[in-house]
């Protein structure tokens, strides 16, 4: 049971983030009463400095946000992956050369990736960029070094003898053994996609005004954190919970796990030998 509770979370989490826009008590736009209401029973987080009502603004404050950090780190993944599958399986110079190049952008702070890519491309193309250049490389590296430890695996070895393909080796033999490791590192590129769009919002390089957005609330509502703390500590609680989730999501298998060969194997090896 303790097992299901952090995915279970996630997935309650992640509903409400994707749709809470839909169960807002008022207009997260309107204007609902005086700025800087504290909580009350009518605004349950009160207002914020134009009076919009804090809770509603919280609920739909997320979507946009996870959904951007989600496509950026799919991007991330699969281009790393797809990296760490070529230079791990063929090794030598093409190893070579994409771990250099895994190197020359990490050498890159993502941050100011980000950054400079917002001045010029749309903050969700931004996002998406700085990911990928931050976390495409990592994935690379993690992915080579696991596709070499398998490489030399008896299953591996008997599909190879059997005369099939490369490519149908690492998508059925080779990648399935590492679903694990691959899940895990997804995780991580979620975290820094989230907090890529955190910054970039905070810094008002992010979402428009006045649509809502838990990184703009906190860039807008700063000013009157003592009249209504709940203004600025919802959305900064919210960006809390949903990144602390999606760390918790993205630990790494438990060795019991990592030394399971994956299904079918068994019957393979029992060929080959």
């Amino acid at each position: 049971m303790r097992g299901l509770l952090v995915p279970l979370s996630l997935v309650v989490a992640t509903a409400l983030v994707l749709f809470g826009g839909w169960s807002t008590p008022y207009d997260p736009n309107a204007t609902a009463g005086a700025p800087w209401q504290a909580p009350n029973p009518e605004y349950l987080l009160g207002t914020d400095a134009l009076g919009r009502d804090v809770w509603s603004r919280v609920l739909a404050g997320g979507g946009r946000l996870l959904t951007v950090s989600v496509v950026a780190a799919v991007c991330a993944s699969v281009i790393g992956i797809a990296g760490g599958l070529v230079a791990g399986w063929s090794g030598g110079f093409v190893a070579r050369l994409l771990t250099a190049c895994a190197d020359l952008f990490l050498a890159l702070p993502s941050l100011l990736l980000a950054l400079v890519a917002a001045i010029a491309l749309p903050w969700q193309s931004a996002v998406v960029v700085a990911t990928v250049c931050g976390g495409a490389p990592l994935t690379l590296r993690v992915v080579r070094d696991a596709v070499r430890s398998v490489r030399s695996s008896g299953y591996v070895e008997a599909a190879l003898l059997r005369g099939e393909h490369t490519s149908s080796v690492l998508l059925r033999e080779v990648f399935p053994a590492m679903r694990g490791l691959v899940c895990a590192d997804l995780g991580l590129r979620l975290v820094v996609a989230i907090q890529v769009c955190a910054a970039l919002g905070v810094l008002g390089l992010g979402v428009s005004p006045p649509e809502p957005d838990w990184a703009l609330m906190l860039r807008e509502n700063m000013s009157g954190v003592a009249s209504n703390p709940w203004a600025v500590a919802a959305p900064a609680i919210a960006l809390g919970v949903t990144t602390l989730l999606f760390a918790l999501a993205a630990r790494p298998p438990s060795r019991e796990h990592d030394d399971r060969r994956p299904a079918g194997t068994g019957r393979e090896e029992t060929d080959h030998a």
